[in-house]
């Protein structure tokens, strides 16, 4: 089958023999490109394994599916409390990143990591499912509520999914966005400029400039939320107005459950609910054997795009 992988730090679009140890066969049909895949194929350190941990396809039964792309041990004590974010084995429970990935013509994975589509949704939009399910658990744990103030800093697809996901709490929601392209989406979900400041600020850009400006914005007794992703390891806080305001900082990590409801499943419903999402998210969509120029569309934010997904 053909598979993406990155190899002497370019991506190539190779053949390689199915992995059948482990798991049911999902079809697929959208794999979308992260700021994680583009991070770790710039920076070197993607391993020799399929890309794509944004999937959706269709199950072996015959159902759309989205892809939970997590196989933790389930039997340490954070996997059995539910939380198999934390799982001891940490990222190499990752598909697309330690595992093999959705950026193939199949993927193999344990059947517990299968969500369900609701009808009429396409598989080809559900590659969306994973990144609002890093904000539907990221949200959940800072304690999003309707009444909140709230505002995102960075307007790539983790921030806008997180805006979309405020939004459908019923919370006054901004955006920080860099590019005119981004803001145009923002304002098409329903969200205004910055002004004044607010209950709950997330950092969805993952740089310093971004956590400055969100603990600035941050009102006294307020909470700061981080979704983003740090990838030079470093994250920087201003010290004074973050300790001054008791800004409450919650990070998160990918994706869990509130006792059997996953956060997955609550992505696939939301999406189910505003199938426009992919409309407005998805902005370019190329087949698997231009998984290169893909890869350098989905780098260039400022030529427009926001989440690029590969069907094969």
């Amino acid at each position: 089958m053909r598979a993406v992988r990155c190899l002497a730090g370019k991506v190539q679009v190779v053949e390689v023999e199915p992995s059948r140890a482990e798991g049911v066969r999902v079809q697929v049909r959208a794999a979308g490109i992260c700021g994680s895949d583009l991070h770790m194929v710039e920076g070197g350190s993607a391993l020799p394994v399929t890309l794509g941990h944004e999937i959706a396809g269709i199950a072996e039964d015959g159902t759309p599916v989205a892809v939970e792309p997590l196989t933790p041990c389930l039997a340490c004590p954070a996997c059995l409390a539910g939380d198999i974010q934390l799982c001891v084995k940490g990222p190499t429970i990752i598909h697309g990143v330690m595992r093999e990935g959705g950026m193939a013509d199949e993927l193999w994975i344990d059947p517990r990591s299968l969500v369900p589509l609701a009808k009429g949704i396409d598989p080809r939009d559900a590659s969306l499912v994973e990144p609002l399910a890093v904000v539907v658990h990221g949200l959940r744990i800072a304690g999003l509520r309707g009444d909140q103030r709230v505002l995102i800093v960075g307007a790539g697809t983790i921030g806008l999914c997180a805006a979309v996901v405020a939004r459908a709490a019923g919370a006054h929601v901004d955006v920080v966005a860099r590019h005119d392209h981004q803001r145009q989406v923002a304002e098409r979900l329903g969200c205004g400029e910055p002004e004044g400041s607010y209950d709950l600020v997330v950092e969805a850009a993952g740089s310093e400039s971004a956590a400055q400006t969100a603990v600035e914005a941050c009102r006294p007794g307020g909470t700061m939320s981080i979704v983003a992703s740090y990838w030079d390891g470093k994250l920087s806080l201003p010290a004074f107005p973050l300790c001054l305001k008791e800004i409450r900082v919650i990070p998160s990590s990918l994706y869990g459950a509130v006792g059997a409801v996953r956060d997955v499943e609550v992505a696939a419903s939301l999406l189910a609910r505003q199938p426009q999402i992919a409309e407005l998210l998805i902005t370019h969509r190329f087949p698997l054997d231009a998984a290169p120029e893909a890869f350098q569309v989905a780098g260039d934010r400022g030529a427009g795009a926001i989440k690029v997904v590969l069907e094969p």
